[in-house]
């Protein structure tokens, strides 16, 4: 029998502390892929849709792939983009017999705290009750028991960085195809605790992250469980599910399915505490920078996570970059300064030519520092388009609008239109700017990064810049978390 299969992703991460509301238009400049534009951009990748693709042929599908959304994490999503998306991407799902779809799991918009819940319900309420579901998820989803309820198997990623998405892709299509033939009968339930963050912030080198996914994937192996999920949550999310989670997913029976989610999120409780990393001051990361930079052959990287943008931070704060200019850090790299009037201003300098132009802190400027005037040599330009080969590139072509790198004394500045994380080294490379060559590489970005610019560091350092990002948990700031819940509260279970 060939079956008809609706496929297709939507990606945003909602930071709701983000005061810039999320609109199409952050889709348009992020990925937003409709009907037959996206067989020809994600054929032959190893990405989900890539996967998708490959997985219908081999097993005869028909494919209905209607939408490939994906914006850069940030504020909260408007009703009218939400439910644009969801027009969009529910218009293929008709007539088909199954799903294989990728939603991040941490989107909010505008009056629908659980977006993804929201989608799954109606997704089911047109394929009718029996008709499998598959999503694939990323592990910092904040999963609801309405997503639980209306998706018949969860499958989060099981990297951090995440370069597993065609892995998990191939996972969900032999389950559906498995499905789809009547051989199993999944069902997915799910354990939570009050915990507003935890798990390491999903970190899956060490500690209680990876001890998790390691005894789900044994369980998995073993036939205890067709799928076993851990999701650390995304706690800059004010929502009442907010915080990590695990699914479990069953054929048929989920009462066995349902004591092992519990069982480990009664250790993600015991382990709440565990950090791995530790952040240091903008003081002593540059000092350490400045006094390693002769005769370096490698770079150390700075990785500012307090403004990173793959969190939904603005991406602009300007004191990392001051203390750099400051200390005359040589040879260095910083990546980058999200600030669309300053591209404008050094593309009207032109190439070549040495001006003072005026950089970011304009969105918090009490947070990281407010505008930086530097007299700076404008070095390259160019329109911002990248093809991205690392191992979270997959091979597709990225935008982050009109770019610009210039140079500030020892330091090339990457400038951009669009606010995005480096994730790939052709984030510099397509500015002028050689990683391999830098005794020093500034990075906005929390952890990702890691994936492109370890292999090539010869030191990590995680740098508090205080940007939003940094900000300690407050139980103010939350007014829309269930209540107690930890960090926020005292609580003894």
């Amino acid at each position: 029998m060939n079956y008809r299969i609706l496929t297709g992703e939507l990606e945003q991460e909602a930071n709701t502390f983000n005061k810039v509301a999320t609109t199409l238009e952050h889709f348009r400049s992020g990925t937003l892929l409709l009907g037959d534009e996206i067989p020809p951009a994600r054929r032959g990748t190893r990405t989900f849709l890539g996967a998708a693709f490959e997985a219908a042929e081999k097993l005869g599908w028909a494919l209905s792939h209607p939408l490939s959304a994906s914006a850069n994490a940030g504020g909260t999503v408007t009703t009218e983009t939400f439910e644009q998306l969801c027009a969009w991407f529910l218009a293929g799902a008709e007539g088909c017999d199954g799903a294989l779809i990728f939603l991040h799991g941490a989107i909010v918009a505008e009056g629908c705290e659980d977006a993804e819940g929201e989608i799954l319900a109606r997704l089911r309420s047109i394929l009718g009750p029996d008709a499998p579901i598959v999503v694939t998820l990323d592990l910092h989803a904040n999963v609801t028991e309405k997503m639980a309820a209306n998706a018949s198997a969860l499958i989060a990623v099981r990297t951090y960085p995440h370069i597993d998405y065609y892995e998990r892709a191939w996972q969900g299509a032999e389950l559906l195809d498995r499905a789809l033939r009547g051989e199993i009968r999944p069902r997915t339930v799910i354990a939570k605790r009050p915990m507003l963050c935890g798990l390491d912030g999903g970190r899956t080198q060490t500690g209680p992250m990876r001890e998790l996914i390691d005894r789900g994937e044994a369980l998995e192996a073993f036939g205890k469980a067709l799928v076993v999920s851990v999701c650390a949550g995304f706690s800059k999310s004010d929502i009442y599910d907010v915080g990590p989670s695990v699914t479990v997913t069953a054929d048929g029976d989920t009462i066995e399915a349902k004591r092992i989610a519990e069982d480990f999120m009664d250790y993600a409780w015991e382990t709440r505490e565990f950090l791995s990393v530790h952040p240091i001051s903008i003081a002593e990361a540059v000092k350490r920078a400045k006094t390693g930079e002769a005769g370096a052959g490698k770079p150390m990287v700075l990785a500012d996570f307090s403004d990173n943008s793959g969190g939904g931070n603005y991406g602009d704060t300007t004191n990392l970059l001051r203390a750099m200019i400051a200390a005359d850090l040589q040879n260095a790299a910083f990546h980058a300064i999200f600030d669309p009037e300053a591209v404008q201003a050094g593309i009207a300098i032109g190439v070549g030519n040495r001006a003072r132009i005026l950089l970011g802190g304009k969105h918090a400027p009490e947070m990281g520092g407010g505008p930086l005037e530097v007299d700076a040599q404008i070095v390259s330009i160019t329109d911002g388009r990248f093809r991205c080969h690392g191992p979270m590139g997959g091979g597709v072509w990225q935008s982050v609008g009109p770019s610009l790198m210039l140079r500030v004394g020892g330091i090339e500045v990457a400038v951009i239109s669009r606010n995005e994380q480096a994730l790939d080294r052709a984030h510099l490379t397509s500015l002028g700017i050689d990683p391999l060559r830098c005794a020093t590489i500034t990075l906005k970005s929390a952890h990702h990064f890691r994936a492109a610019f370890e292999p090539i560091a010869r030191e990590v350092i995680r740098v508090d810049g205080g940007g939003m990002g940094s900000a300690a948990l407050s139980k103010p700031d939350y007014r829309h978390v269930r209540r107690p819940i930890w960090p926020l509260d005292d609580i003894v279970l």
